[in-house]
């Protein structure tokens, strides 16, 4: 009796994937060029092709994606993303999106 109380909780539970969430990258008339970049390599382990390729989008068209993840750890990288801005003084601006907005 165990073993069908077990198998009917087993097939009850529904798995489904985490929602998925884009930090995005907001052009601004300060930060440098270079400094996307080696926030984009360095913080969302991007190439520097990648990174280039990026940030121009963002120069462009005034915002990039810089990656789609899970939600802690599209925070996670935003965070990151922001510390090495407050460091280096940029105003550098990166929002949190859900990824099926975009």
């Amino acid at each position: 009796m165990a073993e069908q109380t077990q198998a009917r909780v087993r097939s009850k539970l529904e798995l489904r994937e985490p929602k998925m969430f884009a930090v995005v990258v907001h052009n601004d008339d300060i930060t440098t060029m270079d400094f996307v970049v080696e926030v984009l390599v360095k913080v969302f382990r991007k190439t520097t092709a990648e990174g280039a390729q990026i940030m121009m989008n963002v120069h462009e068209r005034g915002k990039g994606v810089a990656g789609v993840y899970t939600y802690d750890i599209a925070v996670t990288k935003k965070f990151q993303a922001d510390m090495m801005s407050r460091e280096y003084n940029f105003p550098l601006k990166l929002t949190v999106d859900e990824a099926a907005g975009l």
